[in-house]
Protein backbone atom coordinates (compact mmCIF):
# COMPACT_ATOMS: atom_id res chain seq x y z
CA UNK A 1 0.00 0.00 0.00
CA UNK A 2 1.24 3.50 -0.79
CA UNK A 3 0.57 6.93 0.64
CA UNK A 4 0.87 10.15 -1.36
CA UNK A 5 1.04 13.72 -0.05
CA UNK A 6 2.37 17.14 -1.05
CA UNK A 7 5.63 18.27 0.48
CA UNK A 8 5.81 21.34 2.71
CA UNK A 9 7.00 23.42 -0.27
CA UNK A 10 4.55 21.95 -2.73
CA UNK A 11 7.42 21.14 -5.10
CA UNK A 12 7.50 17.38 -4.74
CA UNK A 13 5.26 14.42 -4.09
CA UNK A 14 5.92 11.89 -1.37
CA UNK A 15 5.14 8.34 -2.41
CA UNK A 16 6.08 5.61 0.01
CA UNK A 17 5.17 2.20 1.32
CA UNK A 18 3.73 1.84 4.78
CA UNK A 19 5.54 -0.67 6.99
CA UNK A 20 2.52 -2.16 8.72
CA UNK A 21 4.63 -4.41 10.92
CA UNK A 22 6.51 -1.42 12.34
CA UNK A 23 3.31 0.40 13.30
CA UNK A 24 1.44 -2.74 14.39
CA UNK A 25 1.58 -2.24 18.23
CA UNK A 26 -0.25 1.12 18.37
CA UNK A 27 -2.53 0.17 15.46
CA UNK A 28 -3.65 -3.01 17.21
CA UNK A 29 -4.37 -1.14 20.44
CA UNK A 30 -6.41 1.48 18.56
CA UNK A 31 -8.28 -1.14 16.52
CA UNK A 32 -9.23 -3.16 19.57
CA UNK A 33 -10.43 0.06 21.24
CA UNK A 34 -12.91 0.59 18.41
CA UNK A 35 -13.99 -3.07 18.44
CA UNK A 36 -14.65 -2.94 22.18
CA UNK A 37 -16.70 0.24 21.83
CA UNK A 38 -18.85 -1.29 19.06
CA UNK A 39 -19.19 -4.60 20.93
CA UNK A 40 -20.48 -2.71 23.95
CA UNK A 41 -23.57 -1.73 21.94
CA UNK A 42 -24.55 -5.37 21.52
CA UNK A 43 -23.49 -6.71 24.91
CA UNK A 44 -25.90 -7.11 27.80
CA UNK A 45 -25.04 -6.18 31.36
CA UNK A 46 -24.42 -9.82 32.21
CA UNK A 47 -21.65 -10.13 29.64
CA UNK A 48 -19.97 -6.74 30.16
CA UNK A 49 -16.94 -8.37 31.88
CA UNK A 50 -16.11 -9.98 28.53
CA UNK A 51 -15.21 -6.54 27.21
CA UNK A 52 -12.44 -6.32 29.80
CA UNK A 53 -10.99 -9.65 28.76
CA UNK A 54 -11.19 -8.53 25.13
CA UNK A 55 -9.16 -5.43 26.03
CA UNK A 56 -6.61 -7.61 27.82
CA UNK A 57 -6.33 -9.85 24.75
CA UNK A 58 -5.79 -6.81 22.53
CA UNK A 59 -2.98 -5.50 24.71
CA UNK A 60 -1.36 -8.95 24.76
CA UNK A 61 -1.52 -9.02 20.96
CA UNK A 62 0.04 -5.54 20.74
CA UNK A 63 2.85 -6.65 23.04
CA UNK A 64 3.39 -9.80 20.97
CA UNK A 65 3.92 -7.68 17.85
CA UNK A 66 7.03 -6.19 19.46
CA UNK A 67 8.82 -9.55 19.15
CA UNK A 68 9.37 -9.46 15.36
CA UNK A 69 10.56 -5.86 15.73
CA UNK A 70 13.28 -6.67 18.26
CA UNK A 71 16.09 -5.88 15.79
CA UNK A 72 15.07 -2.23 16.07
CA UNK A 73 15.84 -1.12 12.52
CA UNK A 74 12.47 -0.32 10.91
CA UNK A 75 11.21 3.09 9.83
CA UNK A 76 8.23 4.29 7.85
CA UNK A 77 6.57 7.53 6.68
CA UNK A 78 9.98 8.79 5.51
CA UNK A 79 10.76 11.78 3.31
CA UNK A 80 11.88 11.09 -0.23
CA UNK A 81 14.34 13.03 -2.33
CA UNK A 82 17.58 12.15 -0.55
CA UNK A 83 16.59 12.93 3.03
CA UNK A 84 16.64 10.13 5.59
CA UNK A 85 14.15 11.83 7.92
CA UNK A 86 11.25 9.62 9.00
CA UNK A 87 8.13 10.26 11.06
CA UNK A 88 8.02 6.80 12.67
CA UNK A 89 11.03 4.74 13.74
CA UNK A 90 10.84 1.46 15.63
CA UNK A 91 14.37 1.54 17.09
CA UNK A 92 15.51 -0.03 20.36
CA UNK A 93 14.48 2.98 22.41
CA UNK A 94 10.97 2.98 20.95
CA UNK A 95 10.54 -0.76 21.45
CA UNK A 96 11.60 -0.68 25.11
CA UNK A 97 9.25 2.20 25.91
CA UNK A 98 6.43 0.57 23.94
CA UNK A 99 6.92 -2.61 25.95
CA UNK A 100 6.77 -0.52 29.13
CA UNK A 101 3.59 1.38 28.25
CA UNK A 102 1.73 -1.58 26.78
CA UNK A 103 2.78 -3.77 29.71
CA UNK A 104 1.66 -1.05 32.13
CA UNK A 105 -1.67 -0.75 30.30
CA UNK A 106 -2.08 -4.54 30.44
CA UNK A 107 -1.56 -4.64 34.20
CA UNK A 108 -3.92 -1.67 34.56
CA UNK A 109 -6.54 -3.58 32.57
CA UNK A 110 -6.16 -6.60 34.85
CA UNK A 111 -6.53 -4.34 37.89
CA UNK A 112 -9.66 -2.81 36.37
CA UNK A 113 -11.51 -6.01 35.54
CA UNK A 114 -12.76 -6.40 39.11
CA UNK A 115 -12.98 -2.67 39.78
CA UNK A 116 -15.27 -1.37 37.03
CA UNK A 117 -18.62 -2.78 38.12
CA UNK A 118 -20.08 0.71 38.67
CA UNK A 119 -18.38 2.29 35.64
CA UNK A 120 -19.58 2.37 32.00
CA UNK A 121 -17.66 -0.65 30.74
CA UNK A 122 -17.56 0.09 27.01
CA UNK A 123 -16.40 3.68 27.46
CA UNK A 124 -13.84 2.70 30.10
CA UNK A 125 -12.11 0.08 27.97
CA UNK A 126 -12.28 2.23 24.84
CA UNK A 127 -10.63 5.15 26.63
CA UNK A 128 -7.95 2.98 28.24
CA UNK A 129 -7.00 1.32 24.94
CA UNK A 130 -7.05 4.64 23.07
CA UNK A 131 -4.72 6.21 25.60
CA UNK A 132 -2.43 3.18 25.41
CA UNK A 133 -2.35 3.48 21.60
CA UNK A 134 -1.22 7.10 21.84
CA UNK A 135 1.36 6.21 24.49
CA UNK A 136 2.74 3.45 22.24
CA UNK A 137 2.92 5.80 19.26
CA UNK A 138 4.85 8.57 20.99
CA UNK A 139 8.27 6.89 21.58
CA UNK A 140 8.44 5.96 17.89
CA UNK A 141 7.52 9.46 16.66
CA UNK A 142 10.35 11.34 15.02
CA UNK A 143 8.74 14.64 14.08
CA UNK A 144 7.16 17.31 16.26
CA UNK A 145 3.70 17.02 14.68
CA UNK A 146 3.49 13.29 15.39
CA UNK A 147 4.83 13.85 18.90
CA UNK A 148 2.12 16.40 19.68
CA UNK A 149 -0.63 14.23 18.20
CA UNK A 150 0.58 11.16 20.10
CA UNK A 151 0.81 13.14 23.33
CA UNK A 152 -2.77 14.37 22.97
CA UNK A 153 -4.10 10.93 21.97
CA UNK A 154 -2.53 9.56 25.16
CA UNK A 155 -3.78 12.46 27.30
CA UNK A 156 -7.34 13.22 26.19
CA UNK A 157 -8.76 9.78 27.07
CA UNK A 158 -6.92 10.00 30.40
CA UNK A 159 -8.92 13.12 31.32
CA UNK A 160 -12.15 11.20 30.80
CA UNK A 161 -10.85 8.17 32.70
CA UNK A 162 -10.05 10.30 35.74
CA UNK A 163 -13.59 11.69 35.83
CA UNK A 164 -15.43 8.54 34.75
CA UNK A 165 -16.92 7.90 38.20
CA UNK A 166 -20.32 9.44 37.63
CA UNK A 167 -21.76 11.35 40.56
CA UNK A 168 -18.41 11.50 42.36
CA UNK A 169 -17.59 15.13 43.03
CA UNK A 170 -13.97 14.41 43.90
CA UNK A 171 -13.47 12.55 40.62
CA UNK A 172 -15.02 15.39 38.60
CA UNK A 173 -12.86 18.01 40.31
CA UNK A 174 -9.74 15.93 39.70
CA UNK A 175 -10.57 15.54 36.01
CA UNK A 176 -11.22 19.27 35.63
CA UNK A 177 -7.94 20.22 37.30
CA UNK A 178 -6.06 17.67 35.20
CA UNK A 179 -7.71 18.90 32.00
CA UNK A 180 -7.24 22.64 32.54
CA UNK A 181 -3.60 22.39 33.57
CA UNK A 182 -2.84 20.05 30.68
CA UNK A 183 -4.50 22.36 28.16
CA UNK A 184 -2.36 25.27 29.33
CA UNK A 185 0.80 23.14 29.12
CA UNK A 186 -0.13 21.95 25.63
CA UNK A 187 -0.79 25.51 24.45
CA UNK A 188 2.65 26.58 25.69
CA UNK A 189 4.26 23.57 24.01
CA UNK A 190 2.53 24.32 20.68
CA UNK A 191 3.84 27.87 20.86
CA UNK A 192 7.34 26.45 21.31
CA UNK A 193 6.86 24.05 18.39
CA UNK A 194 5.77 26.96 16.19
CA UNK A 195 8.93 28.89 17.17
CA UNK A 196 11.12 25.90 16.32
CA UNK A 197 9.37 25.46 12.98
CA UNK A 198 9.71 29.16 12.18
CA UNK A 199 13.43 28.92 12.90
CA UNK A 200 14.21 25.69 11.04
CA UNK A 201 11.43 25.26 8.46
CA UNK A 202 11.00 21.57 9.29
CA UNK A 203 9.22 19.34 11.81
CA UNK A 204 11.45 16.24 11.63
CA UNK A 205 13.75 15.91 14.63
CA UNK A 206 16.86 14.89 12.70
CA UNK A 207 16.39 17.77 10.28
CA UNK A 208 15.79 20.18 13.15
CA UNK A 209 19.05 19.07 14.80
CA UNK A 210 20.96 19.80 11.60
CA UNK A 211 19.42 23.22 10.99
CA UNK A 212 19.71 24.39 14.59
CA UNK A 213 23.48 24.04 14.22
CA UNK A 214 23.46 27.06 11.91
CA UNK A 215 20.71 29.40 13.06
CA UNK A 216 21.07 33.03 11.89
CA UNK A 217 21.92 35.39 14.72
CA UNK A 218 18.62 37.25 14.52
CA UNK A 219 16.73 33.98 15.17
CA UNK A 220 18.82 32.77 18.12
CA UNK A 221 16.46 34.09 20.79
CA UNK A 222 13.45 32.68 18.95
CA UNK A 223 15.10 29.27 18.72
CA UNK A 224 16.05 29.26 22.39
CA UNK A 225 12.50 30.22 23.40
CA UNK A 226 11.12 27.47 21.17
CA UNK A 227 13.37 24.86 22.75
CA UNK A 228 12.35 25.81 26.30
CA UNK A 229 8.63 26.10 25.59
CA UNK A 230 8.55 22.78 23.73
CA UNK A 231 9.83 21.06 26.86
CA UNK A 232 6.95 22.38 28.96
CA UNK A 233 4.30 19.96 27.68
CA UNK A 234 6.48 16.93 28.34
CA UNK A 235 7.56 18.29 31.72
CA UNK A 236 3.88 18.48 32.65
CA UNK A 237 3.32 14.82 31.75
CA UNK A 238 6.29 13.78 33.86
CA UNK A 239 4.87 15.73 36.84
CA UNK A 240 8.06 17.76 37.10
CA UNK A 241 7.85 20.66 39.56
CA UNK A 242 6.41 23.27 39.19
CA UNK A 243 4.09 21.43 36.78
CA UNK A 244 3.20 18.80 39.38
CA UNK A 245 0.30 20.45 41.21
CA UNK A 246 -2.35 18.33 39.45
CA UNK A 247 -0.91 15.02 40.65
CA UNK A 248 -2.18 14.50 44.26
CA UNK A 249 -5.82 15.41 43.65
CA UNK A 250 -5.90 13.58 40.33
CA UNK A 251 -4.54 10.34 41.77
CA UNK A 252 -6.92 10.44 44.74
CA UNK A 253 -9.98 11.33 42.66
CA UNK A 254 -9.37 8.88 39.83
CA UNK A 255 -10.28 5.17 39.97
CA UNK A 256 -7.32 3.44 41.60
CA UNK A 257 -6.25 1.50 38.46
CA UNK A 258 -6.20 4.78 36.51
CA UNK A 259 -4.04 6.40 39.18
CA UNK A 260 -1.63 3.48 38.72
CA UNK A 261 -1.79 3.95 34.94
CA UNK A 262 -0.99 7.66 35.15
CA UNK A 263 1.89 7.06 37.55
CA UNK A 264 3.61 4.68 35.15
CA UNK A 265 2.38 5.08 31.57
CA UNK A 266 1.85 8.83 31.87
CA UNK A 267 5.42 9.28 33.08
CA UNK A 268 6.79 7.01 30.35
CA UNK A 269 5.06 9.20 27.75
CA UNK A 270 6.51 12.39 29.22
CA UNK A 271 10.04 11.07 29.62
CA UNK A 272 10.21 9.51 26.18
CA UNK A 273 9.05 12.82 24.68
CA UNK A 274 11.70 14.72 26.64
CA UNK A 275 14.40 12.31 25.50
CA UNK A 276 13.41 12.57 21.85
CA UNK A 277 13.23 16.35 21.62
CA UNK A 278 16.40 16.98 23.64
CA UNK A 279 18.79 14.24 22.53
CA UNK A 280 17.64 13.91 18.90
CA UNK A 281 16.06 17.28 18.10
CA UNK A 282 17.91 19.88 20.18
CA UNK A 283 21.46 18.61 20.87
CA UNK A 284 23.00 21.90 19.71
CA UNK A 285 21.01 23.74 22.39
CA UNK A 286 22.14 21.52 25.24
CA UNK A 287 23.42 24.63 27.02
CA UNK A 288 19.77 25.77 27.22
CA UNK A 289 17.84 22.63 28.14
CA UNK A 290 20.61 20.97 30.17
CA UNK A 291 20.67 23.47 33.07
CA UNK A 292 16.87 23.81 32.90
CA UNK A 293 16.34 20.06 33.31
CA UNK A 294 18.98 19.84 36.05
CA UNK A 295 17.16 22.51 38.07
CA UNK A 296 13.82 20.82 37.36
CA UNK A 297 15.23 17.49 38.56
CA UNK A 298 16.46 18.96 41.85
CA UNK A 299 13.24 20.90 42.43
CA UNK A 300 11.02 17.95 41.54
CA UNK A 301 12.67 15.35 43.77
CA UNK A 302 12.86 17.78 46.69
CA UNK A 303 9.23 18.92 46.38
CA UNK A 304 7.91 15.38 46.01
CA UNK A 305 9.87 13.88 48.89
CA UNK A 306 9.19 16.71 51.34
CA UNK A 307 5.46 16.56 50.57
CA UNK A 308 5.46 12.75 50.96
CA UNK A 309 7.33 13.15 54.25
CA UNK A 310 4.61 15.49 55.51
CA UNK A 311 1.94 13.10 54.19
CA UNK A 312 3.36 10.21 56.24
CA UNK A 313 3.38 12.26 59.45
CA UNK A 314 -0.14 11.11 60.33
CA UNK A 315 -1.67 7.70 59.82
CA UNK A 316 -5.01 9.28 58.88
CA UNK A 317 -3.57 10.55 55.58
CA UNK A 318 -4.34 8.87 52.26
CA UNK A 319 -1.98 6.12 51.11
CA UNK A 320 -2.76 6.97 47.47
CA UNK A 321 -1.83 10.60 48.07
CA UNK A 322 1.46 9.42 49.56
CA UNK A 323 2.10 7.32 46.45
CA UNK A 324 1.27 10.39 44.35
CA UNK A 325 3.88 12.53 46.08
CA UNK A 326 6.31 9.62 45.93
CA UNK A 327 5.82 9.47 42.16
CA UNK A 328 6.70 13.17 41.94
CA UNK A 329 9.93 12.50 43.85
CA UNK A 330 10.74 9.54 41.62
CA UNK A 331 10.20 11.76 38.56
CA UNK A 332 13.06 13.93 39.78
CA UNK A 333 15.42 10.95 39.73
CA UNK A 334 14.28 10.07 36.21
CA UNK A 335 15.13 13.56 34.99
CA UNK A 336 18.75 13.37 36.17
CA UNK A 337 20.23 11.28 33.30
CA UNK A 338 18.41 13.40 30.70
CA UNK A 339 19.93 16.55 32.20
CA UNK A 340 23.32 14.81 32.35
CA UNK A 341 23.12 14.10 28.61
CA UNK A 342 23.67 17.81 27.99
CA UNK A 343 27.06 17.72 29.70
CA UNK A 344 28.51 14.49 28.34
CA UNK A 345 29.11 12.90 24.95
CA UNK A 346 27.94 9.63 26.52
CA UNK A 347 24.21 10.41 26.70
CA UNK A 348 23.45 7.86 29.45
CA UNK A 349 19.78 7.97 28.47
CA UNK A 350 19.74 4.25 29.16
CA UNK A 351 19.94 5.08 32.88
CA UNK A 352 16.54 6.76 32.67
CA UNK A 353 15.12 3.79 30.75
CA UNK A 354 16.49 1.31 33.30
CA UNK A 355 15.13 3.32 36.21
CA UNK A 356 11.75 3.72 34.49
CA UNK A 357 11.46 -0.05 34.00
CA UNK A 358 12.22 -0.72 37.66
CA UNK A 359 9.82 2.00 38.79
CA UNK A 360 7.02 0.71 36.56
CA UNK A 361 7.17 -2.80 38.00
CA UNK A 362 7.30 -1.91 41.69
CA UNK A 363 4.94 1.07 41.54
CA UNK A 364 2.26 -0.93 39.75
CA UNK A 365 2.73 -3.60 42.39
CA UNK A 366 2.28 -1.06 45.19
CA UNK A 367 -0.92 0.24 43.59
CA UNK A 368 -2.17 -3.33 43.19
CA UNK A 369 -1.82 -3.95 46.93
CA UNK A 370 -3.49 -0.57 47.56
CA UNK A 371 -6.39 -1.75 45.38
CA UNK A 372 -6.61 -4.89 47.51
CA UNK A 373 -6.77 -2.88 50.74
CA UNK A 374 -9.33 -0.50 49.21
CA UNK A 375 -11.78 -3.36 48.80
CA UNK A 376 -12.29 -3.44 52.57
CA UNK A 377 -11.14 0.09 53.49
CA UNK A 378 -12.42 2.50 50.81
CA UNK A 379 -10.71 5.44 52.53
CA UNK A 380 -7.33 3.80 51.90
CA UNK A 381 -5.67 5.63 54.80
CA UNK A 382 -2.21 4.76 56.01
CA UNK A 383 -3.77 3.51 59.26
CA UNK A 384 -5.69 0.91 57.23
CA UNK A 385 -2.38 -0.85 56.52
CA UNK A 386 -1.57 -1.42 60.18
CA UNK A 387 -1.34 -5.13 60.84
CA UNK A 388 -1.86 -6.10 57.20
CA UNK A 389 0.61 -8.93 57.75
CA UNK A 390 -1.77 -10.50 60.30
CA UNK A 391 -4.66 -10.69 57.82
CA UNK A 392 -2.92 -10.93 54.43
CA UNK A 393 0.72 -11.89 55.00
CA UNK A 394 1.64 -12.38 51.34
CA UNK A 395 0.18 -9.02 50.32
CA UNK A 396 2.01 -7.32 53.21
CA UNK A 397 5.30 -8.95 52.22
CA UNK A 398 4.78 -7.92 48.60
CA UNK A 399 4.01 -4.30 49.51
CA UNK A 400 6.97 -4.18 51.90
CA UNK A 401 9.21 -5.44 49.11
CA UNK A 402 7.86 -2.85 46.65
CA UNK A 403 8.41 -0.02 49.13
CA UNK A 404 11.97 -1.15 49.81
CA UNK A 405 12.63 -1.22 46.06
CA UNK A 406 11.39 2.36 45.77
CA UNK A 407 13.58 3.30 48.73
CA UNK A 408 16.61 1.52 47.24
CA UNK A 409 17.18 -0.82 50.19
CA UNK A 410 17.85 -4.59 50.25
CA UNK A 411 16.21 -6.91 49.45
CA UNK A 412 15.04 -4.47 46.78
CA UNK A 413 18.40 -4.73 45.04
CA UNK A 414 17.07 -3.57 41.67
CA UNK A 415 15.94 -0.28 43.23
CA UNK A 416 19.36 0.24 44.79
CA UNK A 417 21.25 -0.47 41.57
CA UNK A 418 18.87 1.71 39.52
CA UNK A 419 19.52 4.64 41.85
CA UNK A 420 23.27 4.03 41.59
CA UNK A 421 23.12 4.23 37.78
CA UNK A 422 21.23 7.52 37.95
CA UNK A 423 23.63 8.86 40.59
CA UNK A 424 26.67 7.87 38.52
CA UNK A 425 25.18 9.58 35.44
CA UNK A 426 25.12 12.86 37.35
CA UNK A 427 28.66 12.41 38.70
CA UNK A 428 30.12 11.42 35.32
CA UNK A 429 28.55 14.50 33.73
CA UNK A 430 30.15 16.79 36.32
CA UNK A 431 26.85 17.58 38.05
CA UNK A 432 28.20 17.04 41.55
CA UNK A 433 25.68 19.41 43.12
CA UNK A 434 22.79 17.48 41.58
CA UNK A 435 24.23 14.20 42.88
CA UNK A 436 24.36 15.70 46.39
CA UNK A 437 20.73 16.86 46.11
CA UNK A 438 19.74 13.37 44.99
CA UNK A 439 21.61 11.73 47.88
CA UNK A 440 19.85 13.99 50.40
CA UNK A 441 16.47 13.20 48.86
CA UNK A 442 17.13 9.46 48.95
CA UNK A 443 17.71 9.77 52.70
CA UNK A 444 14.50 11.77 53.13
CA UNK A 445 12.53 9.17 51.19
CA UNK A 446 13.86 6.39 53.42
CA UNK A 447 11.86 7.76 56.33
CA UNK A 448 8.38 7.58 54.81
CA UNK A 449 8.99 4.34 52.91
CA UNK A 450 10.28 2.61 56.05
CA UNK A 451 7.51 4.10 58.20
CA UNK A 452 4.87 2.67 55.89
CA UNK A 453 6.69 -0.68 55.75
CA UNK A 454 6.84 -0.86 59.55
CA UNK A 455 3.09 -0.18 59.73
CA UNK A 456 2.42 -3.39 57.83
CA UNK A 457 3.94 -5.53 60.57
CA UNK A 458 2.62 -3.75 63.66
CA UNK A 459 0.01 -5.39 65.84
CA UNK A 460 -3.52 -4.76 64.49
CA UNK A 461 -5.88 -2.39 66.21
CA UNK A 462 -7.64 -4.02 69.15
CA UNK A 463 -11.06 -2.86 68.01
CA UNK A 464 -12.57 -2.28 64.61
CA UNK A 465 -13.66 1.36 64.22
CA UNK A 466 -17.37 1.93 63.54
CA UNK A 467 -18.27 1.75 59.86
CA UNK A 468 -15.11 -0.17 58.92
CA UNK A 469 -15.52 -3.30 56.84
CA UNK A 470 -14.77 -6.73 58.35
CA UNK A 471 -11.25 -8.15 58.18
CA UNK A 472 -9.86 -8.56 54.68
CA UNK A 473 -9.51 -12.34 54.83
CA UNK A 474 -13.28 -12.74 54.75
CA UNK A 475 -13.49 -11.25 51.28
CA UNK A 476 -12.70 -13.00 48.05
CA UNK A 477 -10.02 -11.30 45.98
CA UNK A 478 -10.58 -11.20 42.19
CA UNK A 479 -8.19 -13.45 40.31
CA UNK A 480 -6.94 -10.64 37.99
CA UNK A 481 -5.96 -8.52 41.03
CA UNK A 482 -4.12 -11.44 42.56
CA UNK A 483 -2.40 -12.05 39.22
CA UNK A 484 -1.11 -8.45 39.06
CA UNK A 485 0.35 -8.67 42.57
CA UNK A 486 1.98 -12.00 41.77
CA UNK A 487 3.37 -10.86 38.41
CA UNK A 488 4.85 -7.63 39.77
CA UNK A 489 6.28 -9.38 42.83
CA UNK A 490 7.87 -12.11 40.71
CA UNK A 491 9.25 -9.52 38.28
CA UNK A 492 10.66 -7.43 41.15
CA UNK A 493 12.29 -10.45 42.80
CA UNK A 494 13.71 -11.63 39.46
CA UNK A 495 15.16 -8.21 38.70
CA UNK A 496 16.65 -8.00 42.20
CA UNK A 497 18.30 -11.36 41.64
CA UNK A 498 19.47 -10.47 38.13
CA UNK A 499 19.43 -6.64 37.90
CA UNK A 500 21.53 -6.79 34.75
CA UNK A 501 18.31 -7.63 32.86
CA UNK A 502 17.39 -3.94 32.92
CA UNK A 503 20.62 -2.25 34.02
CA UNK A 504 22.23 -3.27 30.73
CA UNK A 505 20.17 -0.50 29.14
CA UNK A 506 22.23 1.99 31.16
CA UNK A 507 25.41 0.86 29.45
CA UNK A 508 24.31 0.81 25.81
CA UNK A 509 23.18 3.40 23.29
CA UNK A 510 19.49 3.07 22.48
CA UNK A 511 19.61 5.29 19.39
Amino acid sequence: MTVAADSATGAASLVQSVDWLAIAPPVIAASVALLVLVADLFTGERHKPLLGYGAVAGLVAALAMLIPLRDGDRSTFCLTGGSQACSYTADHFALVIQALVLGGALLTALLSIGDTRKLPAGEFWFLLLSSAAGAALLPAARDLATLVVALEVASLPAFALVGIKRGDRRSSEAALKFFLSSVVATAVMLLGVSFVYATTGTMHLTEIATRLDDVPGRFTTLAEAGVVLTLVGFAFKTAAAPFHFWVPDTYVGAPLPIAAYLSVVGKAVGFSGLVLVTVIGFPSYADVWGPALAVLAALTMTTGNLAALRQSATRARSAVRLLAWSSVGQAGYLLVPIAAAAYSDDTRIGSTVAYALMYAVVNLGAFAVAALVARTHPGNRLSDYRGLYATRPLAALALGFFLLCLAGLPPGIVGLFAKVTVFSAAVDAGLGWLAVVMAVNVVIALYYYLRWTAELFRAPEAQTPPGTAPPAHRHRVPAPLTLVIVLTAVAGITLSGAPQLILRFAAVSLF
